[in-house]
């Protein structure tokens, strides 16, 4: 700008103007470097010079092309009206000899029309880059968001199927604590293996409620899937087993197809809602049978009938309960496309699910 300035004051120089136009190119510089912070006032301080002298035409120009690329279009095409104004006052009074005054009047129009156009193009640019630089921002918030709340839920999906195993643990350790407290004549050996399968499961117990209290740490590096795999139909008797040797009694009907066809989601909730009937029928229900039908096939649902025989009006649940295990399975169960219903009727509790098995 100062370069310009100073080389329109040079091809003035000896003129008897020339005094006037040193001033104005003094003013001009001062108007340009305004423009930076006010960039309309600059602008047209500039434009007004212009008028006068020559010199004031790079800051006039310069003030054009910063209104345009900070300001709305209409200011910018009202500065840009001025500035071609100005200059044709400016030909009029100082006429340059080597071009005429309709040439002159179309050079200036082209010019202060480049200029507008290439400060609307950069705005333009500009407000585009910033509304990208904006939506990279909430998607990258968003995004963040979304991993938080799955984290989240992940760890609470754990945390209940991790519950559900330490009440089955638990249950476990009661019934055989009990069965030492009704049976304190109980051969060595049989109190020896008794209190064995206590504190192994207490131990177990004490494990899994580690694991629970890792789960749900709230730094960000804790591992989840770190955790053993969750079981599903697969590990069925095993989990008979374990009931049996506490000394439940289960009756167990299987009409399935092909247990390994079963899709992962429906196998694993399969697993607990067995899991959590045989828990509930050890705590209420102590010493009482349990009769377990699992049926289904690729294309219709699985069904899932528990029911056992109801104890004896006033008998004590061998371990207190929560109330909310069958209402966590009943989401379970929602959440995996089925539905589950539980009631007691005829002298009987009898818990039933059905799960999607797609065809």
């Amino acid at each position: 700008m100062g370069v310009l300035t100073a080389v329109s004051l040079w091809s003035l120089a000896g003129r008897p103007t020339w005094g006037l136009d040193l001033a104005v190119a003094a003013v001009s510089l001062a108007a340009a470097a305004a423009q930076l912070r006010w960039p309309v006032s600059g602008a047209l301080t500039a434009t007004l010079l212009a008028t006068l002298s020559p010199v004031a035409t790079p800051a006039a120009s310069m003030g054009a092309l910063q209104v345009a690329r900070r300001r709305r279009f209409p200011v910018a095409a009202a500065v840009t009206a001025v500035g071609i104004a100005a200059h044709v006052v400016q030909g009029l009074w100082r006429p340059n000899s080597g071009i005429s005054p309709g040439w002159w009047l179309l050079l200036i129009s082209a010019a202060y029309g480049a200029l507008l156009g290439w400060g609307a193009l950069a705005r333009s640019r500009l407000a585009l880059l910033e509304s990208l630089r904006e939506r990279a921002h909430r998607a990258e918030a968003e995004q963040g968001r979304r991993v938080a709340e799955a984290r989240m839920g992940e760890r609470r999906r754990l945390a209940r199927e991790m519950h559900d195993v330490l009440a089955h643990r638990l249950s476990l350790v009661a019934t055989h604590a009990g069965a030492l407290e009704f049976r304190p004549d109980s051969s060595p050996e049989q109190l020896g293996r008794a209190a064995g399968v206590i504190r192994a499961g207490v131990h177990q117990a004490l494990e899994e409620l580690r694991q629970v209290i890792n789960l749900l740490h709230e730094q960000d590096d804790d591992d989840p899937h770190g955790l053993a795999p969750r079981p599903d139909l697969a590990d069925l008797p095993g989990l008979i087993t374990e009931a049996e040797q506490a000394g439940q009694t289960v009756r167990l009907r299987e009409e399935v197809a092909d247990v390994a066809a079963l899709p992962a989601v429906a196998s694993q909730t399969a697993y607990r809602v067995v899991q959590e009937g045989l828990t509930n029928a050890r705590k209420h229900a102590p010493g009482r049978p349990v009769e377990l039908l699992l049926r289904g096939a690729p294309g219709t649902p699985l069904l899932i009938d528990m029911r056992n025989p109801l104890p004896p009006a006033g008998t004590p649940a061998l371990a207190p309960g929560s109330g909310l295990g069958l209402v966590g399975l009943t989401e379970r169960v929602r959440l995996a496309g089925g539905e589950l219903d539980h009631q007691s009727t005829e002298g009987e509790f009898r818990l039933r699910a059905r799960l999607l098995w797609p065809a």
